[in-house]
């Protein structure tokens, strides 16, 4: 390992203590770990490409706007210097993933790591996780070049946002094929021709239940793939919380679009994994129409250079056509964070991810939907999240609408950007480790979001990347446009809808065909 004193900090590489934690002890110097190492991009990619306007080709990404080779076999070899094994290396996702122990890594990014144990925030239970405090540092020659190392802490990095209840204590629900037709999915569409990758940070499913759940629908079962990440797979029956999210995503996935292959990335909950998963999905091959994302957490438990790196990793998906579907979190306003204060859910903030928030939807599938308002089921059954980034700036297509922070003048990203059904009461009805539930969430609006937009797909026979400049096209203050039902009344906390996008239900809950009318026209027709 290289001795130079000569060394310089990570930006964004500062690291809290994880809430609550209570210390076990210096982490052994042989324990293993497994870290991803981001290096900068060849090139940024253009306005053009970010803001939607143009599409790149995948290898056309990796070649332009990958890692450069040669600074990447130097960053391999720093590792390889405190004895890690460098077991990936993608110039195109810009990735070098290692193994080593922990005291040779430690101290080449200068960090002492403590064993720790702290609440998970999406089971609940206490963890046992390695924990880092402050900030990393590297040779000063790559500075620049290196810009993110992640999985050092390996503190839960997200929880699942569901909520799931017994099918009796539901007020009514549907299943996923019900709520298409609710929200009229074009018809003609069944997901024929494309894929979806679903993103998971725990738990699994297993075939007797998908093919028990999809036989009641008559429907066949879906082309289903597993694919694992970082050590991680498709694991059902070891944490059932999780196991109820991977449900509800292939469920309400395969239910709204029965024809759309879906492959599921099974990664650790970490930084590392969190990021690795996204990056795996979009350099997949066939390129998918849609990710869809049903995890995060509030913007604040994210270190900068964490969430920098997934961001780019949407940012990625963007640029290749991908749609990321997000869920906007199910703690209201607060997103769980109890110091009083607003705040939003990443990577639901994302600029590049289409955010999807919560409704609760009064329906009969033979009637139609009676009455549709947000979901806010506080301070028990959960609220839709939903509010104004403290991050990322406001983009250019929401700026008519000038989203504001509560209570403030400050200007940034407003998120949810769609909505749909959430709320557990009216929630739906899934097949999880042998048992039925009900299940909501804004984790069960994401893989709807991703299945609408895998018939959109189909009927216009391409990918649509970042929709979220269409979606807005014409959208004003008190009015959303043509596409959407306007969802006016309810609250999250510190937001209350109207008409309009507000920072609760967006732009509304999807009219389908409507919104495949709008979208189909040329940019500026009427």
């Amino acid at each position: 390992m290289p001795e130079s004193q000569d060394r310089v900090s990570l930006p964004g590489s500062e690291r809290a203590p994880a809430p609550g934690a209570r210390p076990l002890g210096p982490v052994d110097k042989d324990e293993p770990v497994r870290l991803t190492v981001i290096l900068r991009r060849r090139a940024e990619l253009p306005d053009d490409v970010l803001s939607g306007e143009r599409q790149l080709g995948i290898e056309e990404l990796r070649q332009a706007h990958g890692a450069n080779p040669a600074e990447m076999s130097r960053v391999a070899e720093l590792l390889r210097t405190a004895g890690a094994e460098v077991i990936e290396a993608d110039p195109g996702s810009r990735r070098l993933v290692a193994h080593g122990t922990a005291g040779p890594l430690a101290r080449l990014f200068g960090t002492t790591l403590q064993a720790v144990e702290s609440t998970d925030p999406g089971s609940g239970q206490p963890v046992r996780h390695r924990q880092r405090v402050g900030p990393l540092s590297l040779p000063a020659e790559f500075s620049g070049i290196v810009t993110a190392v992640l999985g050092l802490d390996d503190r839960p990095q997200a929880r699942p946002h569901l909520r799931a209840i017994a099918p009796e204590a539901a007020q009514s629900s549907f299943t996923a094929d019900q709520v298409a037709r609710l929200y009229d999915f074009p018809g003609g569409t069944d997901g024929s021709g494309t894929t979806v990758g679903v993103v998971e940070l725990g738990g699994g499913y297993s075939f007797s239940d998908l093919t028990s759940y999809f036989a009641a629908l008559n429907l066949a079962l879906p082309s289903i793939t597993a694919v694992g990440v970082d050590g991680a797979g498709n694991a059902p029956g070891v944490s059932p919380g999780a196991d109820s999210e991977v449900a509800l995503d292939i469920e309400v996935i395969g239910a709204a679009a029965p024809k759309a292959a879906q492959r599921v990335y099974f990664a650790p909950n970490t930084d590392a994994g969190f990021h690795d998963a996204v990056a795996s999905a979009v350099h997949a091959s066939p390129t998918p129409v849609a990710i869809s994302i049903s995890w995060g957490e509030s913007e604040d438990s994210w270190t900068p250079q964490g969430r920098e790196a997934l961001d780019e990793a949407v940012a990625d998906a963007i640029a290749v056509g991908i749609t990321v579907t997000t869920a906007a979190g199910d703690n209201g306003s607060s997103d769980g964070i109890s110091d009083g204060q607003p705040h939003v859910d990443f990577p639901s903030s994302s600029p590049y991810s289409l955010s999807c928030g919560g409704t609760r939807l009064e329906a009969d599938p033979l009637r139609g939907i009676q009455r549709e308002i947000v979901w806010d089921d506080l301070p028990l059954g959960g609220a839709t999240g939903g509010g104004v980034s403290d991050v990322y700036p406001t983009p250019r297509w929401q700026a008519a609408l000038s989203p504001r922070r509560a209570g403030t003048a400050i200007a940034g990203r407003g998120v949810p950007d769609v909505a749909g059904d959430a709320s557990p009461e009216t929630g739906y009805l899934v097949m999880v480790d042998g048992i039925q539930q009900v299940v909501g969430g804004t984790s069960a609006v994401a893989p709807l979001w991703a299945a609408l937009v895998a018939r959109l797909a189909q009927a216009l026979g391409r990918s649509l990347g970042l929709l979220q400049p269409a979606l807005y096209q014409g959208a004003v203050p008190g009015s959303s446009p043509a596409g959407f039902r306007d969802i006016t009344s309810g609250d999250n906390g510190a937001y209350s809808a109207g008409p309009g996008w507000d920072p609760c239900s967006g732009l509304g809950s999807p009219e389908g065909s409507a919104l495949l009318s709008r979208i189909s026209k040329p940019a500026g027709s009427a």
